[in-house]
């Protein structure tokens, strides 16, 4: 067999198995708040920025606007978030937070400190961290021009 074709010499599959193992992670923890990994993300954008377009959600989540609009419209019936047609064009839908989601920010506070718990490992520390940011976001980066 040649050796790029072994499974323990591939970057996707350890990036692929971190990630799906991260997200189990998660989910006790959101579980409890009440909402899915992909939820949270979402919350997380408009914590940061409320009143967003639904194109700019999706651009900062790195999906497309027909992977975010069925969980938005999933956000909108369990009262998290609502969304309204925008004032200069009809055809941009603007997503808000409502009373229940901005809520949902003070019970989500601790959910970033948990996860680095469950994540801490001898070659990930909050020394360390910083630099794997900067490489995954410069790997991000690439792959999404």
């Amino acid at each position: 067999m040649q050796e790029q074709l072994k499974l323990d010499n591939q970057l996707c599959f350890r990036l692929y198995t971190a990630s799906r193992l991260i997200t189990q992670a998660y989910h006790p923890l959101l579980e409890e708040i009440g909402l899915t990994y992909p939820q949270y993300l979402v919350m997380m954008v408009l914590w940061e920025q409320d009143n967003m377009p639904v194109n700019d959600i999706a651009k900062r989540l790195y999906l497309e606007t027909n992977t975010v609009t069925p969980l938005l419209k999933r956000m909108e019936a369990e009262g998290f978030i609502a969304r309204r047609k925008g004032e200069k064009d009809a055809r941009q839908v603007i997503v808000s937070l409502t009373p229940k989601g901005r809520k949902l920010e003070g019970k989500a506070s601790c959910v970033p400190y948990q996860m680095g718990q469950a994540v801490a490992c001898r070659s990930i520390t909050e020394k360390t961290a910083p630099e794997l940011f900067r490489t995954l976001d410069d790997l991000i980066g690439t792959l999404s021009k």
